[in-house]
């Protein structure tokens, strides 16, 4: 299966990926977050450097889905090309951090290489609030995710609560983040694996 996680920023996918990675057997592709040398300079200054950081991600994606994902007979990825355009880069847009152009230009090229893109078998998903997303965002301790505005995440929180609501490629499991520790909790992580499993995917728990 194609397994995506989708999610808030600090709501805990990259953690879920490896943990259902090791107990499915699937490849693991994870966001290139660490290398995007746009990155820190887009969040001390959003509108300047908004399409570069979003053209950087939509690129990468792209590779991973041509080199890792298409092909593969099992793998689970850290966040969805349906996430760059229609969360991060469309709030950037409507909130004055992208300009029009900028965002005519990015979503030409999205829709370009949409259909060049293996959709999902199942996707994940995973409601946090912001003090949950800040608890998570404090702990992993990256320097220049602690000063990203509470107006930011609360906007991209109401985007994906609009865009899972009219997801349609694939089943979606709704995970609640703010109630369920999968990382913390052998209960909450088992509640997960049993909700996959009920719709077909993976293996039967061991118990």
């Amino acid at each position: 299966m194609y397994l995506a996680i989708s999610g808030n920023i600090g709501s805990g996918k990259s953690t879920l990926t490896a943990l259902l990675s090791e107990r499915y057997g699937l490849a693991p592709v994870y966001e290139a977050v660490d290398t995007n040398p746009d990155l820190q300079d887009f969040y001390a200054d959003m509108r300047r450097y908004s399409f570069h950081s979003q053209v950087f991600f939509l690129s990468k994606r792209l590779e991973q889905h041509l080199t890792l994902v298409n092909g593969a007979a099992g793998a689970i990825q850290d966040r969805t090309v349906f996430e760059d355009a229609n969360i991060f880069a469309r709030n950037l847009f409507e909130t004055g951090q992208m300009d029009a152009r900028d965002w005519e230009t990015y979503l030409g090229l999205y829709q370009g290489i949409l259909p060049a893109l293996r959709t999902p078998d199942l996707l994940l998903h995973i409601d946090a609030g912001l003090p949950t997303l800040r608890s998570r965002i404090a702990k992993r301790g990256r320097d220049y995710e602690q000063t990203i505005p509470d107006a930011y995440l609360t906007g991209l929180n109401r985007l994906y609560d609009e865009w899972v609501a009219a997801y349609g490629h694939s089943p979606v499991i709704r995970v609640p983040g703010d109630e369920i520790d999968f990382v913390a909790d052998p209960g909450g992580f088992t509640w997960i694996c049993e909700r996959i499993e009920a719709l077909g995917f993976g293996v039967p728990l061991l118990r």
